[in-house]
């Protein structure tokens, strides 16, 4: 390659250092994105709130001994919580839920749980703060 001031000669091996410098960068930021926390976001006032339309039936099915409204607290407090709490007290998922703005509904719910308890799913969260489950066969 002719430059204005001279000959700047490139090869085989400049052009491998280049390629891990660049990869080297591209890699860094991808990194850095992956990394960044990625937060649940409360609606916007603008937003209308979401609801159980009256006229509608929930598609996904209805387990025995639950209503609409215990499958979508149940669903909601899940997807608040995460995969990775558990074992978790009472204290841990009141600090989860308000860090991943969860609804002031299922925090009150959770300051409802035994002080002492641990617990080691979403079912056993749901019980104890009086969420109906589903009703097991025999």
């Amino acid at each position: 390659m002719v430059m204005e001031h001279g000959t700047d000669k490139t090869g085989p091996a400049r052009d491998d250092v280049m390629k891990r410098l660049l990869r080297g960068e591209l890699t860094a930021e991808r990194s850095l994105r992956a990394n960044e926390e990625h937060e649940l976001q409360p609606a916007g006032e603008d937003q209308p709130v979401a609801a159980w339309s009256p006229e509608s039936r929930f598609r996904g099915g209805t387990p025995s001994g639950m209503t609409e409204q215990d499958v979508g607290l149940r669903s909601e407090l899940a997807q608040h919580l995460g995969r990775s709490l558990y074992p978790a007290d009472k204290n841990t998922i009141i600090e989860t839920l308000r860090r991943n703005n969860a609804p002031d509904q299922l925090v009150r719910m959770a300051e409802r749980l035994p002080a002492h308890e641990r617990f080691g799913n979403v079912q056993s969260i749901a019980e104890a703060v009086g969420i109906h489950t589903e009703q097991r066969r025999a």
